[in-house]
């Protein structure tokens, strides 16, 4: 195989260039199209998510000399430059493995064992704790994709993420224990194969109390000087089309419970998979998500006109959203399962005190028959 290679990208830094064969790329069946970052990852162990995104960002990564994201799938004769790696000694690798699992420390490995809701030879499901990113970036260093290490049960390597869940949203999360797993649950959520439904407690109630929200989704800037606090903002379904980045979006919902007009129970099915797409929507129809500064305005308090983030009182502020239900066909069994994750503490408190009782709302409220808007 040919790979390495000095050159000088096209603003003049040195790059090492990487050719792409099918001895490099797919050492076995199960690597086909593989993510960028996770090629790079398994390859030079010293690397971190959170340089991966920046290269991403800065252009310093290039495939086929076109910038991509850590998401990209490399394919066998594709060309990839990077920057230069840093020399990593035997010593220095020995010492990086020790750090890796000295961030996991006993309440680390309690929290992530107690997470798991199914186990077996090919996948995990978790009940991911609100508050715990689902991969590492900017900033973060406590991450689920970090802490996995605690869930390999006598396997060589870690479980792998195949999506993602917001860092305060909580709920149902697979991990696949292959690589060849991975690719078939990826593709899965690529071609909508598999069904999640989220519950949340949202200011005022919808009318109607079922229907569809199609408005597109694009990128807006955050307030920081590199753009943090970055959010999605909405887009009319006819111009989307016509502005750069739009992406179409559709979440279905259904009203499950209401306490007078101040607050709903909402069962939310995301058609699509886009960024906050969930309170992006329900914030883009006068019904954000309780607890969700983002999009309902950390200040704004709930006065029972159907607007504001928080409804006080004894009422948390974390974000009242959960991945209550997931339905896919499993990759190797080749039968349909499903599972569903219990609220965290804060949502049950919450639905103890506006007396609602999960008996009322089946995991899946869109599949009896009912017509969606």
């Amino acid at each position: 195989m040919l790979h390495g290679g000095a050159r000088r990208s096209q603003y003049g830094e040195v790059c090492e260039a990487i050719f792409l064969t099918q001895g490099f790329v797919y050492e076995t069946a199960e690597d086909a199209e593989q993510r960028l970052d996770r090629f790079l990852k398994r390859r030079y162990e010293h690397l971190r998510q959170g340089q991966i995104e920046k290269w991403c960002r800065k252009g310093a990564l290039r495939l086929d000399g076109t910038r991509c994201k850590a998401s990209t799938r490399i394919f066998e004769g594709q060309e990839l430059r990077m920057p230069p790696r840093p020399v990593v000694t035997e010593q220095f690798s020995d010492a990086l493995k020790k750090s890796t699992f000295a961030r996991n420390s006993a309440s680390d490995t309690r929290l992530m064992l107690s997470a798991v809701i199914y186990k077996d030879d090919d996948l995990l499901v978790l009940n991911k704790p609100a508050g715990i990113p689902t991969q590492g970036g900017s900033k973060q260093t406590r991450h689920i994709d970090g802490l996995s290490d605690a869930l390999r049960f006598g396997y060589k390597e870690k479980p792998r993420l195949v999506h993602r869940l917001d860092k305060d949203t909580s709920g149902v999360l697979l991990l696949a224990r292959s690589r060849r797993v991975a690719h078939d649950l990826t593709e899965a959520f690529r071609h909508r194969a598999t069904r999640k439904i989220y519950w949340a407690a949202v200011a005022g109630v919808p009318v109607p109390k079922m229907g569809s929200i199609k408005y597109g989704l694009q990128k807006a800037c955050g307030r920081g000087a590199r753009g943090e606090g970055e959010k999605m903002e909405t887009v009319f379904p006819g111009d989307v089309e016509s502005i750069k980045g739009a992406k179409r979006a559709q979440s279905d919902y259904i009203v499950v419970s209401a306490l007078a007009k101040r607050t709903a129970w909402v069962a939310l099915e995301p058609v699509t998979g886009r960024k906050h797409q969930l309170r992006a929507h329900m914030a883009a129809i006068g019904h954000p998500i309780i607890g969700d500064g983002k999009y309902g305005g950390s200040g704004k308090e709930n006065l029972g006109d159907g607007w504001g983030a928080q409804l006080g009182g004894m009422i948390s502020r974390k974000l009242h959203l959960h991945a209550r239900f997931i339905q896919f066909e499993h990759p190797t069994l080749k039968k349909t399962v499903s599972f569903s994750a219990d609220l965290p503490p804060h949502m049950t408190e919450s639905w103890k005190y506006f007396q609602w009782h999960l008996k009322d709302a089946p995991d899946d409220p869109f599949n009896l028959g009912a017509d969606v808007w």
